[in-house]
């Protein structure tokens, strides 16, 4: 993997040499991560890796939640990175994203395996698997109303044609996907209407109140009562993982009584800062320099009050809880894709919902 190379003694040797051309003494070296800019070196490790031919291993995975399975007449889960056919990222993952560097006809074939997993249509041929409708998501408030007259939403590869980052409907047979790296996916159905939508929520949508809009949005369109609706958010890059700047975290408290709440202040050691320390003094007077505390947002807790400012009862919640940065499976393998861990160079996941 490429993550091995990253820390491997080579890598750092590397690093070594070109600070030593310019003077700099040799010293201990703890490890390294995420110094070659937008991942260039990691992706270009990658695109030598040889095409293997596909192959799956195993079943796609699946988390799903107790208050929707609870529901005969939902299908709803979130993916994860294993059983496709997907060799781009690792040989036999579950890619659902339409990405550059995966063959296309992979990802139909995961995307048919992922479905008929949720439909609970494990068999090829045992049954129509619905369509599946997803968006161009752009990281906005945008709501797109998935209805019968519309038609098909899709092209004939499958690729989404509406652009937005929220979905709702009250049509049975037809399965709402977002697709996610990071950021967290919001699914709720309405008990009484049979309602259902599915949200994109990253930083920017979660700042435009997505969620908490969509919700209105149901409750205007078709008439959900928020005793009626359960939801779930799904996994996304968690507290533990995510550090964003100074002006997110004004953002957030200038729009949120509870803005303070989300974040946190996390003192990490960076071991490249550890072994050559001269490399970043300034000449600021102490305690007037940028270096400090790491600022860290929990994105899960935000959308969760999201929710329940809308009038969702906080019994019918669900929060996954897994952070796509470092949730592991039992053999330590990612479990999930993330955008920001892997360097820009991830796959996607999909969350659906609907009614059968």
């Amino acid at each position: 993997m490429a993550e091995d190379w990253l820390e491997s003694a080579e890598a750092i040797g590397a690093v070594d040499d070109v600070l030593a051309s310019v003077g700099l003494a040799h010293g201990s070296r703890k490890t390294l991560s995420g110094t070659w800019k937008g991942g260039e070196r990691v992706k270009k490790l990658r695109a030598a890796k040889p095409t293997a031919e596909p192959r799956v291993l195993g079943e796609p995975g699946i988390v799903t939640v107790p208050a929707f399975d609870a529901l005969p007449w939902l299908r709803a889960g979130f993916s994860t990175r294993a059983g496709g056919q997907s060799t781009a990222y690792g040989d036999g993952e579950l890619n659902l994203g339409w990405t550059r560097e995966d063959e296309a006809v992979n990802v139909a074939a995961n995307r048919e395996r992922f479905v008929r997993k949720a439909m609970r249509e494990t068999a090829p041929g045992s049954a129509a698997i619905p369509e599946l409708v997803t968006i161009r998501q752009f990281h906005s408030g945008m709501i797109r109303l998935v209805e019968a007259e519309h038609g098909s939403l899709t092209t004939a590869e499958g690729k989404a044609v509406l652009r937005g980052d929220g979905l709702l409907t009250d049509c049975a047979g037809v399965l709402l996907g977002i697709q996610t790296a990071d950021c967290y996916p919001v699914l709720v159905a309405d008990r009484r209407t049979r309602a259902v939508a599915a949200f994109h929520a990253g930083w920017r949508g979660t700042l435009a109140r997505i969620v908490e809009r969509g919700v209105g949005t149901m409750k205007l369109r078709y008439g959900s009562r928020a005793e009626d609706l359960v939801a779930a958010v799904g996994p996304g890059i968690g507290a533990c993982c995510y550090a964003v700047g100074k002006e997110i975290r004004f953002e957030f408290e200038s729009q949120f009584a509870y803005g303070p709440e989300l974040f946190s202040e996390v003192y990490d050691s960076d071991p490249v800062r550890d072994k050559y320390p001269l490399l970043f003094l300034t000449a600021r007077a102490p305690g007037h320099s940028d270096i400090g505390p790491q600022i860290h947002i929990d994105l899960a807790e935000a959308n969760r009050r999201q929710l329940v400012d809308a009038g969702l009862r906080p019994e019918n919640i669900t929060v996954v809880g897994e952070c796509t940065g470092c949730a592991r499976d039992a053999n330590g393998e990612r479990r999930y894709y993330s955008h920001r861990m892997e360097h820009g160079y991830a796959g996607r996941m999909m969350s659906v919902i609907g009614v059968v």
